[in-house]
């Protein structure tokens, strides 16, 4: 089982603990991502974990989206991950910011063609009278395209979530499980551990 290290810089130790689960054949996309509306309502849905770095934690979207309405007059989000398999999990709070143009407009080109074009198509989080009303979205789109490169909608694109913590679980027999809890401060990062 592996021992957390609290001398470890926290997006150092999650890379470790990302090829840990890559190396056990685990998923490591899929994360659950926690945003709340101006008045407060809490909203969480599962979303792909598309970038990290020493700056954050970065996932697409349209900008137009519920989460996307939520992050821009509430810019704090919460994500977590989960791996059962090897007992650990990951907890990141922080604020939200866009990702540049540059850094959307390049992950937008590696896209599947499909998903650029259904990035154009969909109104997302709008209702839907009829499924047949999205496939007359995508093919009007695909013409518009007609075999060409796809460019990115200017409704879409990155965010990025700048952690301000950032908590390690690694489950233990009993329950009594390790956490280690990182703080961003003005020097750094603070480390504490915390009961399970």
């Amino acid at each position: 089982m592996v021992a957390p290290d609290p001398n470890r810089d926290p997006i150092e130790q999650y890379l470790l603990a990302a090829e840990r689960a890559r190396l056990a054949g685990v998923d490591t996309a899929p994360m659950s991502v926690g945003t709340a509306d101006p008045s407060g309502r809490p909203s969480v849905r599962i979303l792909l974990l598309r970038g990290l770095d020493a700056r954050g934690f970065v996932f697409y979207t349209n900008y137009e989206s519920r989460k996307a309405r939520d992050l821009t007059t509430n810019p704090r989000a919460a994500l977590c991950q989960h791996w059962p398999t090897l007992e650990e999990q990951i907890r990141v709070e922080g604020r939200v910011e866009r990702v540049s143009a540059e850094e959307s407009d390049a992950y937008f080109a590696g896209r599947p063609r499909e998903s650029q074009i259904g990035a154009w198509a969909s109104e997302q989080s709008r209702p839907l009278e009829a499924r047949e009303m999205l496939e007359a979205r995508i093919r009007d789109v695909e013409s518009r395209f007609d075999g060409g490169a796809v460019s990115r909608p200017p409704f879409w694109g990155g965010f990025r979530i700048v952690p301000d913590t950032i908590e390690f679980w690694y489950g233990r027999t009993g329950r009594l499980h390790d956490r280690l809890l990182y703080t961003r401060t003005a020097g750094g990062w603070a480390t504490s551990r915390l009961f399970p």
